[in-house]
């Protein structure tokens, strides 16, 4: 079937107000981070709540800086066990692994497809937009994975700022475009310091006069490198900060549409149940015939993905894991059967109306995710 239709995984979102920022950056000869990188951390810690906001290159960088400023602070050491959902990005599990971090995976409940366990280190992932139950887990130390999730919020409050430290990205694809980027907010001083310090070569030019981590010399030579953090360097670009203060102003009438198409699609499709206020990242399905409905997305000319990694322990990068694994049955389940359409910021009645045409509902009405999919007692 072929029409003039188009649903896209993603479209820009961008507008002359982004043009703008861009000129802006040209025009003042700074690309390498500083001024608007910094009122971007400003206006968007105010915004989502937190006291501070480091941003970063990628919302995997912020995972990275996340897992480093807990180690190099002792908040938990090299061997701990971090509980994380079977399903989720592989960048959420890679710092894990690369600071020698024994992970514990646990399964997803089938509707939401978010984990509520509870340990000593929890690392939390509101997958595709919606909220983990974040009052079912009880944990010594949570950090929160909310890359998917800009935007949602659980009982009021922005995720992302649940845990000690939250992860977010403004990638092409993601709530906010700044095309590549990140952040990562906290409340905690001692973990502001250590993340300005670890993004930038572990040095401590970019730390304020009085800081948690060590006394600045007030000879600014002697402090122009000095490094005491086996840092990196995540910073972003000038422009990548001044494109993100335009989009930060948007994101609530972004988040009205998302959640608007939300109610659109669950009239016509069963997807995953709503947390909170899920920002809705994209939607998911549960296919029974996944491979027949993915045949007639190709030729339709409707772009899918797997729901993020599917079970991720099925990836040949775990072979260089430390970990254990509880059963899983959903996240199998996920994996061989599931699939997500994306949303976008504007109206999407016709495409989905026009994806229904095209696949289908393929659900028989109960009330459950996976019974509605067809997959109860099916031995999957």
């Amino acid at each position: 079937m072929t029409s003039n239709i188009k649903y896209p995984l993603a479209t820009s979102t961008w507008g002359k107000e982004e043009i703008s920022a861009i000129n802006r950056v040209v025009g003042s000869d700074r690309y390498t981070m500083g001024r608007e990188v910094e009122y971007f951390e400003r206006e968007f810690a105010e915004y989502i709540g937190s006291r501070y906001a480091v941003m970063v290159n990628s919302g995997s960088s912020a995972n990275l800086l996340m897992i480093a400023a807990l180690i190099y602070t002792g908040k938990i050491k090299r061997g701990d066990e971090v509980i994380v959902p079977a399903v989720s990005w592989g960048t959420t599990y890679s710092p894990l692994e690369q600071f020698g971090l024994k992970l514990r995976f646990v399964d997803i409940d089938i509707d939401t497809l978010n984990a509520g366990e509870s340990g000593k280190v929890v690392f939390a992932v509101n997958l595709l937009g919606n909220p983990c139950e974040f009052d079912k887990i009880d944990a010594g130390i949570l950090i929160e994975d909310n890359c998917e999730s800009m935007g949602a919020k659980y009982k009021g409050r922005y995720t992302g700022t649940f845990g000690i430290m939250g992860s977010f990205s403004t990638f092409f694809s993601h709530h906010i475009c700044t095309m590549e980027g990140g952040l990562v907010v906290t409340d905690d001083e001692l973990m502001y310091h250590t993340l300005l310090s670890l993004r930038s070569h572990g040095w401590t030019r970019h730390l304020p006069k009085e800081n948690m981590l060590v006394t600045k010399d007030i000879d600014p030579f002697k402090e122009s490198f000095r490094f005491i953090l086996p840092g990196y360097n995540l910073r972003p670009g000038e422009m990548h900060g001044a494109i993100g203060r335009e989009q930060l102003k948007k994101m609530p009438e972004f988040i009205r549409a998302r959640r608007n198409n939300a109610e659109i699609f669950k009239s016509y499709f069963n997807t995953q149940k709503e947390v909170g206020e899920s920002s809705w990242f994209g939607f998911s399905m549960i296919r029974k015939d996944r491979d027949q409905v993915l045949k007639r997305l190709e030729k339709s000319g409707i772009e899918c993905r797997p729901i993020v990694a599917g079970n991720f322990l099925k990836n040949d990068v775990i072979k260089y894991f430390n970990y254990t694994s509880d059963p899983v049955p959903n996240a199998d389940v996920i994996d061989r059967y599931g699939l997500f359409v994306g949303n976008h910021n504007y109206d999407l009645e016709k495409e989905i109306r026009y994806l229904y045409n095209i696949i289908g509902d393929g659900c028989d009405c109960n009330n459950s995710f996976q019974r509605r999919s067809g997959l109860v007692g099916s031995g999957h």
